[in-house]
């Protein structure tokens, strides 16, 4: 696992570069958090699909990325949104959502009414929950929280003004809150609370994915 963003934007930029190894450590530094988001947007059943049809997508449109780690993880979260919103739109509703609690790992340092709806984001029950908020809120909640983006990186993958976003993981976070018997005021945390980067769950084999420059899923 790639532990901070300097060595995740290196990885990248030795995976544009065509080194395997650097770009099945960015997968396993990014997928678990993606597929969280994935679980937000088409539920349990299909979200190991739409993911590696992201990764697909990822991996060979790579060559023409350009930015660092955290523009990195919106553009996938892009990629991955857009792959979930064709699927969504194929099958013709937004689902309920399911989930392993390993995939949404997130966990705060601060130990406050946000925080612990944060943590608790890596439950059943939490996401259970998060398929209750109205969608605008569930995708700011994941993006924000989980995946780890900032307000400006989470609404380009959006297209929204950050402050929408910023006032819809407010409110997502209020209400997950007010679900989980806490104190909803303490979610005016959420802007405070560390980016959520490491990647802490299990890695995912990759089935499928075959980049144009050779690379392959396989051992990732």
């Amino acid at each position: 696992m790639l532990g901070d963003d300097a060595e995740l934007t290196a990885a990248v930029l030795a995976a544009q570069n065509g080194d395997e190894t650097a770009f099945r450590a960015v997968y396993r530094t990014v997928h678990p958090r993606l597929l969280g988001y994935v679980r937000t947007l088409v539920g349990d059943l299909d979200a190991e699909d739409v993911a590696s049809e992201a990764w697909l997508q990822i991996a060979r449109d790579l060559a023409r990325f350009s930015g660092d780690a955290d523009r990195f993880r919106g553009w996938a979260a892009r990629i991955a949104r857009n792959r979930a919103l064709d699927h969504i739109r194929m099958r013709g509703r937004r689902p309920a959502i399911g989930g392993d609690e390993t995939e949404l790992t997130g966990k705060a340092a601060e130990s406050d009414t946000a925080g612990e709806a944060m943590e608790s984001l890596a439950t059943d029950h939490t996401l259970s929950l998060i398929a209750r908020l109205p969608q605008d809120q569930a995708e700011a909640v994941v993006l924000r929280v989980v995946v780890g983006l900032d307000a400006k990186t989470a609404a380009e993958t959006l297209g929204k003004r950050p402050g929408a976003v910023r006032t819809a993981a407010h409110r997502g976070l209020k209400k997950l809150a007010e679900l989980l018997g806490g104190d909803p005021e303490s979610a005016d945390a959420l802007d405070a609370l560390p980016s959520q980067r490491e990647s802490r769950g299990r890695a995912v084999t990759p089935a499928g994915v075959t980049p144009a420059s050779a690379r392959t899923q396989k051992g990732m």
